[in-house]
């Protein structure tokens, strides 16, 4: 359903650019769909429409905002069965299952989170950029278990993209690592870029990557052969605990990209941990998450236990303990 707002310019926004004065008198939307709302003609002056987002308002100008009616999503809604923790009309919280893959690519052109949320949020999708899709603000690989929070409408995105910039948003891991850490708990600062020799994986850059920090401490040992360790990410790029923990020779179980298994090992005890995982599933998942909820400032936290495959290959080492 379309829409119409109006706003009056006063005194202390006065030289304001239209853009980032529609977006504090408007905080429904993000700036950037403003800007575009602006551009598109949907702006109007005197009933005429203003098209410069860098347009200097002055006091007692009266714009007047056509916000168009939600356009539907491009892809298809796909009923899926969905572990949703919390869910209210900006934001919802996810358990994440291994094996879903979060948004359609190569590979993998539908049965993803992506369309089971259109499927499960239908009209209370509001729009992120005029089109009425889940916003994603930070994906978990297809392998990878756990927590992840979703916006439904464009403020909330903005508002969780804003908490990932700023790094008030925080995420925990638990990984089962071959050996362990040396030494047992500490940060690896270690920027992360495209491997020049495999497209398809990241690695350790000391030119040209971006900067990545891991945050990891060991929980638990497993004689010689493995350890679980809590990692907590400071920054958020691709693959980059699976590269972080194979940097400091504490590759993931079960990560077919990274994972290297120690010759020590013995074929027995790799084939025991094979059975238990699944095929491309890195031992790893996102056990916690806390935000500020983007609408009312509230601090939200959500934990979740180890997923059943990961909780056997627990039990599994104890038992060999």
């Amino acid at each position: 359903m379309t829409s119409t707002h109006h706003f009056t310019v006063e005194e202390h926004e006065q030289g304001k650019r239209l853009d980032a004065y529609l977006s504090g008198a408007f905080p429904e939307m993000s700036r950037t769909r403003l800007k575009a709302l602006i551009e598109e003609g949907h702006v109007t002056l005197k009933d005429k429409p203003t098209t410069t987002p860098s347009l200097k308002v002055q006091v007692g100008q009266c714009f007047t905002v056509f916000v168009p009616a939600v356009a539907a999503p491009s892809l298809e809604g796909q009923e899926m069965d969905l572990e949703i923790l919390y869910e209210d009309s900006d934001i919802l919280v996810i358990n994440k299952p291994a094996g879903l893959v979060v948004h359609p690519g190569a590979g993998n052109a539908d049965m993803t989170l992506v369309n089971g949320l259109i499927a499960h949020c239908g009209d209370s999708l509001s729009g992120i950029g005029g089109v009425g899709r889940p916003g994603i603000v930070h994906r978990l690989d297809k392998g990878t278990s756990g927590l992840m929070v979703v916006a439904k409408n464009d403020h909330a995105h903005q508002g969780l993209t804003s908490q990932f910039a700023d790094r008030t948003l925080s995420r925990e891991y638990l990984a089962f690592v071959w050996g362990a850490p040396n030494p047992l708990e500490g940060s690896v600062d270690k920027p992360i870029g495209r491997s020049p020799h495999n497209r398809q994986k990241m690695a350790v850059r000391p030119h040209g990557g971006k900067e990545a920090i891991t945050h990891y401490k060991t929980v638990e040992m497993f004689g010689r052969d493995a350890s679980l360790v809590k990692c907590r990410l400071q920054t958020g790029r691709t693959h980059q605990i699976r590269v972080h923990m194979t940097h400091i020779n504490a590759p993931l179980l079960g990560d077919p990209l990274y994972g290297s298994v120690p010759k020590r090992v013995s074929p027995i005890l790799r084939a025991d941990i094979e059975a238990l995982l699944s095929p491309e599933r890195p031992a790893l998942h996102a056990y916690r998450l806390k935000l500020r909820h983007p609408r009312t400032d509230k601090a939200l936290s959500f934990e979740v236990p180890l997923p059943e495959d990961l909780e056997a290959l627990h039990a599994f080492f104890i038992e060999l303990m």
